[in-house]
């Protein structure tokens, strides 16, 4: 089995080092080194650390072919995504993330991260429950998000 290492992570917000295993029948396989779950766990911190403080620093993490879909709300591109991240209605945000999974998505290295957790926002005592999932991709040696689905979870 031939081992090529197909990303590097060694700037800017996270960091990260992967690997692709292509075996002689050409079946994809992704070797355990690919840490796809501490990959999802450094963007996540990352992320809403970010968004929390400054939401209008998140462009970096997006690119024009980037997409948003912001409850019933579609974007494209990092500009327009980042108005909309901005333009939302409170001042202040915490996420507090309930549940974390990552799973490796191609075998070229993209990952998707889907979270759960809760908001708090502004004034508000009691948080409201959401859903996240982010589709990562390689882009040289960092990652972008190429799709951002977040929704709130509404009681039955």
């Amino acid at each position: 089995m031939k081992v090529t290492q197909i990303f590097q992570l060694d700037r800017g917000p996270f960091t990260a080092i992967g690997y692709h295993c292509l075996s002689t029948s050409s079946s994809y396989y992704l070797s355990m080194s690919l840490d796809f779950n501490a990959l999802a766990q450094q963007f996540t911190e990352f992320y809403y650390n970010q968004f929390d403080t400054d939401r209008s620093q998140l462009g970096n993490l997006y690119r024009n072919e980037s997409m948003l879909t912001f409850e019933t709300s579609q974007l494209q591109g990092a500009k327009d995504i980042v108005e909309k991240l901005v333009s939302l209605p409170f001042q202040r945000v915490q996420h507090r993330i309930t549940t974390l999974d990552a799973q490796p998505a191609s075998p070229s290295g993209d990952v998707l991260v889907m979270i759960t957790g809760d908001l708090l926002i502004d004034e508000e005592q009691n948080p409201q429950r959401f859903s996240q999932v982010f589709h990562l991709i390689p882009d040289g040696s960092s990652y972008y998000v190429f799709n951002d689905i977040f929704r709130l979870n509404y009681s039955a």
